[in-house]
């Protein structure tokens, strides 16, 4: 490819994730907010044998598509927050790959089908992916979090407000 630029990347589902939650309104903002809401990962079949060995793992992450985002906004105003900030300083689905990650704890499998919990996410979001999750590996010890250092005392009574979904009435 040289220094030719990537045009377009695109991804297949591999599975769909379920939860309770029918829509982003009143949804967990992140998975330490949603400790004990239980749903699960229903893979696709042809994907089935690609989980082998995986119930070694107490949690895992998954890799999936905000599919109820509205439009690419460069700036947002965070849930936690009452000032407007750079997409990329925030965890907002509003991204220009709308792609959203959550570590959630594997209490299960059936089949095709993972138990967790931990669950932030809409019922029916597209899995992109699935990885273990290693602290060894994905744990770093963080010297600052931005504007964020003021407001994660927030974080267990945020929820999802509506503010970045589709009308999906429409």
């Amino acid at each position: 490819m040289g220094d030719e630029v990537m045009k377009e990347i695109r991804y297949r589902p591999i599975g769909i994730i379920h939860s309770p939650f029918r829509e982003p309104r009143g949804t967990p903002i992140q998975p330490t907010a949603a400790e004990d809401v239980e749903g699960t990962v229903e893979l696709f079949p042809e994907y089935t044998e690609g989980l082998k060995d995986i119930g070694g793992f107490s949690h895992i992450i998954l890799i999936y598509h905000f599919h109820l985002a509205k439009r690419v906004q460069l700036k947002v105003k965070p849930y936690m927050d009452d000032e407007t900030r750079g997409i990329f300083a925030t965890r907002a689905p509003p991204r220009p790959n709308p792609i959203g990650i959550s570590i959630v704890k594997l209490t299960g499998i059936e089949g095709n089908t993972l138990r967790i919990r931990g669950v932030d996410i809409v019922d029916g979001t597209p899995l992109l992916d699935i990885k273990p999750y290693v602290p060894e590996f994905d744990v770093r010890k963080a010297e600052r979090i931005g504007w964020l250092e003021r407001r994660v005392s927030k974080l267990h009574k945020t929820r999802d407000d509506g503010r970045f979904s589709k009308d999906v009435s429409t």
